[in-house]
């Protein structure tokens, strides 16, 4: 793992607010040559620091109203259904989120659906399928109040 100086952290700032922004913008933003800024964006990419670009699109006016919470409990952790489990997970493309937890569920989950029919389908085609699991508790989420992915580098 690299160490990141001010000027890395300063394009990973950037990018992260606008993944559009130009090289060109980013080099004369940080007072450096084009090329030097090419350099660490590319060193970054390569190191992992910068995993991709992408667009943030609005959930709601794609016609995506329910966000659902889901906590999946297990009955038995083999290493086989546990691959299993994340290879469907992965593989759906309802699931934004997906994290194995302490605490009483193994996983929790966030979901996305079109609407409650949606939603139900989802659970009876994916996750009621999945073989060893004890237990699917949903909180539907009734208003969001933040949603980000950008983290809180300085």
């Amino acid at each position: 793992m690299k160490n990141l100086d001010k000027k890395d952290i300063v394009i990973l700032q950037k990018l992260q607010s606008d993944g559009r922004l130009s090289n060109a913008k980013l080099a004369a933003d940080l007072s450096i040559s084009e090329a030097a800024c090419w350099r660490r964006i590319k060193s970054m990419e390569k190191e992992g620091y910068i995993k991709g670009y992408q667009a943030n699109l609005d959930r709601s006016k794609l016609g995506f109203g329910v966000i659902a919470f889901v906590q999946i409990t297990y009955v038995e952790h083999g290493i086989e259904t546990t691959k299993q489990f994340e290879k469907v997970i992965q593989d759906s493309p309802n699931v934004l989120f997906c994290h194995n937890t302490t605490g009483d569920a193994d996983f929790l989950l966030q979901v996305v659906a079109k609407d409650l029919d949606d939603y139900s389908r989802f659970v009876e085609h994916v996750l009621r399928k999945l073989k060893g699991v004890s237990s699917i508790r949903s909180s539907l989420s009734l208003r969001e109040v933040t949603s980000t992915t950008r983290l809180p580098i300085n």
